[in-house]
């Protein structure tokens, strides 16, 4: 339109689309200048949990600092990859926070580059986006896999992911698989799993108070490395949760046994960098 009225003016030489084209004009300019100054010059800074895993989605949380001192910011929407979030408003000389979701797809260190913020302010005419480079990089430990109760012919357990010196008790976590005998007491009856055999199964506990676990994963099943990464990251997770220490040995390398969340998460970076053997 803008252009239109440009030519008619030239062409016609009337005053009055040249006031017009002039304003238009006027407001083309400092719209452009209001919408560029809207989407630049934030401060960010990407926070991300303690605990993430390959191939799961988690929720990463990024604080957004206008350091303007009259300016306040509209309409900035964050994107990350192919998903985004609106921040409809954001004052002058304060701070905001978005929430991002975001999957890993590897394990260990995953970088996010850069992170494009873009807003139609002041008039939705046009869409202006500007990106800011992030040095920060995403910690992702292997996906957790079950391990499967691995049975023999007779249906005793060929493996069982535990020290050997694990006892049986009637506490604790599930150790194995075995045919019922009638001693076993009612509430230990597999049912679930009773109805695809053509006996009773019932679930051997292992008691709380057991002997320390030290997980090897080049010993644990697996197709791959990966595979076996993964089933260690279960069992961590899965010994810590019956309370019984758990310690880790990568090639030559022992971490000692150990309880609680920072002994797991250090369980789980080792996992998260470890090459295969």
């Amino acid at each position: 339109m803008t252009l239109v009225l440009g030519f008619a003016a030239v062409n016609t030489g009337n005053n009055l689309l040249y006031l017009i084209v002039a304003a238009l004009l006027a407001f083309m300019a400092s719209s452009g200048f209001a919408g560029k100054r809207n989407i630049e010059g934030y401060q960010l800074d990407l926070s991300a949990p303690d605990e993430i895993y390959a191939g799961s989605a988690t929720l990463l949380t990024l604080r957004i600092h206008n350091p303007r001192r009259f300016l306040p910011a509209f309409l900035l929407r964050v994107e990350l990859d192919d998903t985004s979030v609106l921040l409809p408003y954001l004052p002058a000389q304060s701070s905001g926070s978005v929430t991002l979701p975001y999957r890993p797809m590897r394990r260990g260190q995953n970088r996010i580059k850069e992170m494009r913020i873009s807003s139609p302010f002041p008039v939705a005419f046009f869409v202006r986006r500007h990106s800011f480079v992030l040095d920060g990089d995403i910690l992702a430990f292997p996906a957790p896999r079950p391990l499967p109760y691995l049975l023999s012919a007779s249906g005793k357990e060929a493996h069982r992911p535990g020290p050997s010196s694990a006892r049986r008790g009637n506490q604790g976590v599930v150790a194995g698989i075995f045919d019922y005998t009638g001693s076993e007491p009612l509430k230990r009856i597999h049912w679930r799993l009773s109805a695809r055999h053509d006996s009773l199964k019932v679930k051997e506990l292992e008691s709380d108070a057991s002997e320390p676990v030290i997980i090897v994963p080049a010993e644990l099943p697996g197709a791959t490395w990966e595979e076996r990464l993964s089933g260690a990251a279960w069992l961590i997770d899965r010994t810590l949760r019956s309370g019984r220490p758990v310690g880790l040995r990568l090639g030559s390398s022992l971490l000692a046994p150990g309880s609680g969340r920072d002994h797991k998460l250090k369980l789980l970076r080792a996992l998260a960098f470890a090459d295969a053997d």
